[in-house]
């Protein structure tokens, strides 16, 4: 990794475009854990898959290097770490509050983890691999973008490497994605949020570009991934994979 990436809180997403300012996300970096549950209905299983696959055949994480793209305040990247003990993660987010509520989260990790302040479309700290996760962030990217990202993330895996994404999707069909809010905002009234946190939750995803699970796991094998597959879904969210080669299917199995 190269001293320049390591927590030196360089902008380096102010280089690259993107769909908000660092800052739009940051206005909810304090509160943003506090509604998850609330937000996300099948918050366990949904996370609780993501961990699942990413762990998978790689015991205590010794000798394994994770990138958490779009990683804000840590959340999946703390449940990675209590999965692989051993593991060595990279957290990338360009909105420094969100990286600030990261550090305290995964403080106890000392020099296990690094933080780069930087968008998902600027370079990655160099030298592989063994995982790639992400949650909630890539459906900000559009569509080319996330393609793109995809092939991106294939080459940067060593072998026997796999991806994990835990995403909010569309449906796929505009009468699919309508079910689908719809019913999310009843499981989140149901859950206690409020009208203005309601308000809130609609802001951030005004500028999100969610796709299809069915398209993504084909844009996975498009970029070269050996298999991908959608390995959990629920309305509005789905968890899904690519292993980038046979190697990876067989620490999968």
């Amino acid at each position: 990794m190269t001293a320049s990436f390591r927590d030196t809180g360089e902008d380096a997403a102010a280089a690259s475009p993107s769909v908000a300012t660092p800052g739009w996300y940051d206005r909810w970096s304090s509160d943003y854990d506090a509604q998850r549950r609330q937000l996300i209905p099948p918050f366990d299983a949904f996370y609780g898959t993501a961990v699942e696959v990413a762990a998978a055949g790689r015991g205590d994480g010794r000798g394994t290097r994770v990138l958490d793209l779009g990683a804000g305040t840590g959340l999946l990247a703390a449940a990675v770490a209590d999965a692989l003990p051993r593991a060595e993660l990279v957290l990338l987010d360009e909105a420094p509050g969100m990286l600030d509520q990261a550090r305290v989260r995964l403080a106890a990790l000392g020099d296990r983890v690094a933080f780069v302040r930087a968008s998902m479309e600027d370079p990655w700290p160099a030298g592989g691999y063994d995982l790639v996760v992400s949650s909630l962030a890539i459906h900000h990217l559009d569509h080319a973008g996330k393609r793109t990202l995809f092939a991106r993330v294939r080459q940067a895996l060593r072998p026997g490497g796999t991806f994990v994404n835990a995403e909010q999707i569309a449906g796929p069909t505009p009468a699919t994605d309508a079910l689908n809010v719809a019913r999310w905002g009843r499981q989140i009234a149901a859950a206690g949020i409020t009208a203005d946190q309601r308000a809130q939750a609609d802001a951030r995803m005004a500028l999100d570009r969610p796709a299809p699970v069915e398209d993504q796991v084909r844009w996975l094998r498009e970029a070269g991934f050996a298999e991908a597959d959608c390995v959990f879904k629920q309305w509005r969210f789905a968890v899904y994979a690519g292993w980038r080669d046979a190697t990876a299917m067989e620490l999968a199995a």
